[in-house]
């Protein structure tokens, strides 16, 4: 297998060559990006497009131009990063938390793509014991070497869930008896209104879009968070901090006499 490290990617693995890409997925790497050349033919490339197929993984298509700069070694227009973690399946996560006799307590991020607030998120995350965080396969911010620095390794230790099809991970946790949080100035509710001792889900938005509609529709709760400053929204890492911290302090509090 032809493996590469390229200092602009901080050190994040690279598998490069057809044959090779095939064979990294095939082992079960996890893939972070997947780049081939466009317009690119060939009996091979269709065996990497089934593997691909069967792996539920998307390439990007891009000139020869960008596959040149990343490296100029023989990459015969496909090269991969494998990620430094190993998600997991957020299907498997919760009958363990529920078995352990814990309260789950999971955090869904709707398309974060800056790496820098994905890692703060994970950090704030995993300081405050939330089970595991659910993003999409697609529109999410990478987990590499930056973000894995401003995590402080936390993404090492919290559990990263990357589905396919993120509306019917959502709806499996509604499903499973989790209420769903959505973080949202669409509402009137403060972070302060849900009861989050029960079984939850926190959602959190985009940084430019927010929550897509088909999860607010579907939400057990909205709230926000009061603001009472000239700016308008704090960064989305804040935001996700505020809240989980609310949620923990309900948690944490004693029984009413």
């Amino acid at each position: 297998m032809t493996y590469d490290k390229k200092p602009a990617r901080e050190g994040n693995q690279m598998v490069f060559g057809i044959r090779a890409v095939i064979e990294a997925i095939r082992a079960g790497k996890d893939i972070e990006s997947l780049y081939t050349q466009r317009g690119l033919g060939g009996g091979l490339l269709n065996e990497l497009r089934d593997v691909m197929n069967e792996f539920g993984i998307i390439a990007q298509q891009v000139p020869v131009e960008k596959l040149n700069r990343i490296t100029m070694k023989n990459h015969q227009g496909v090269i991969a990063f494998i990620s430094p973690i190993t998600y997991q399946k957020v299907e498997n996560i919760i009958p363990e938390i529920f078995e352990r006799g814990e309260v789950p307590l999971i955090l869904v991020l709707d398309g974060v793509t800056d790496v820098r607030n994905m890692g703060a998120i994970a950090r704030t995350a995993e300081c405050a014991g939330v089970h595991a965080i659910v993003i999409p396969a697609k529109g999410s911010a990478q987990i590499n070497p930056d973000a894995i620095k401003t995590s402080a390794g936390a993404l090492y230790k919290i559990p990263v869930c990357r589905h396919d099809n993120f509306m019917q991970t959502v709806k499996f946790l509604q499903e499973s008896g989790l209420q769903l949080v959505s973080c949202t100035e669409k509402t009137n509710d403060y972070i302060y209104a849900p009861d989050y001792t029960v079984p939850t889900a926190i959602v959190m938005g985009s940084e430019e879009d927010g929550i897509r509609n088909d999860i607010i529709r579907i939400s057990d709760h909205l709230a926000k968070i009061p603001m009472f400053g000239e700016i308008e929204s704090l960064n989305v890492s804040v935001s996700t901090a505020v809240i989980i911290y609310e949620a923990i302090r309900q948690r944490s509090a004693p029984p009413a006499p």
